[in-house]
């Protein structure tokens, strides 16, 4: 990541402090603001894929607020910066390969 300054930009201590904590830490950017997000809870996922049958739009704000670290808050409540985000919000969802065989 850049060095550009940012609306809610964490220190340098915070993000090690959250690394140490949740192992990854992804950042996600638009419009000027930044917010710093962990990889989602089996919980949170479920609750989001529940939610989002009726509403689309909360599977994304369900997963946003819950791996929410910090950065500026705008992102989860401005609707233009909310939307442009959702679009990228699945990619913080890491599925790993299995293999699947009969014995």
């Amino acid at each position: 990541m850049n060095k550009e300054t940012l609306t809610g930009q964490a220190t340098d201590e915070q993000i090690k402090a959250w690394k140490e904590k949740h192992e990854k830490v992804f950042f996600i950017k638009v419009l000027g603001s930044i917010g710093y997000l962990r990889k989602p809870s089996r919980k949170a996922l479920s609750y989001a894929s529940i939610a989002g049958q009726k509403d689309p739009l909360k599977f994304n704000e369900v997963l946003l607020n819950d791996c929410w670290l910090g950065g500026d808050d705008t992102i989860k409540t401005d609707d233009t910066k909310f939307l442009s985000v959702s679009q990228d919000l699945a990619k913080i969802v890491e599925v790993a390969e299995a293999e699947l065989g009969e014995l």
